[in-house]
């Protein structure tokens, strides 16, 4: 029976484990998912900010802190990824609009793991509770599966002959 529960416990080790894991891997998209939200917001804004008569001398971000100046005419559009890599010209206010579908999108699929998430931590404080009392329902002399082993006394240096002190020294 004792090995039954030593299964068991190693079973439910696992799974809090694996659940860990699996929390920690969530967290992760979860953060990389609002940072790509938030550059799509960022770009939403960018796209309204544009007056309808267009902008002369626009300063337009590259990356690494460069900007390009540009005029942007009254009925310039922006190019937008449509899916698979495929770009296509649409308008301001399109591409504002598809951007926002995006974003609605992301917080959707964002909702939906922080549930899973939550999910998964409720089951693993359940099975480490159960984890820990079925430990405490063990006798002691199960917990401990093998005695630890006797650490040996350390050994006193020796001396070479001729080396010993003496009350002379």
């Amino acid at each position: 029976m004792m090995a039954v529960d030593r299964e068991e416990l190693q079973q439910i080790a696992q799974l809090v484990e694996v659940n860990r894991e699996r929390m920690q891997a969530i967290e992760q998209q979860v953060r990389q998912l609002e940072s790509i939200r938030v550059e799509q917001m960022q770009a939403i804004e960018a796209l309204l900010a544009i007056p309808d008569e267009g902008s002369q001398g626009a300063m337009i971000p590259l990356g690494s802190g460069v900007q390009i100046v540009a005029d942007i005419p009254s009925d310039g559009g922006a190019v937008v990824d449509i899916g698979s890599r495929v770009q296509a010209e649409r308008t301001r206010g399109e591409a504002a609009e598809i951007l926002t579908k995006r974003s609605e999108e992301l917080i959707t699929i964002i909702e939906r793991m922080k549930t899973e998430f939550d999910e998964l931590e409720q089951s693993t404080v359940d099975l480490a509770q159960k984890f820990n009392e079925s430990v405490e329902g063990l006798e002691p002399e199960a917990i401990a599966e093998e005695p630890a082993p006797s650490t040996p006394a350390p050994r006193r240096a020796r001396r070479k002959r001729g080396t010993d002190l003496t009350l002379d020294d």
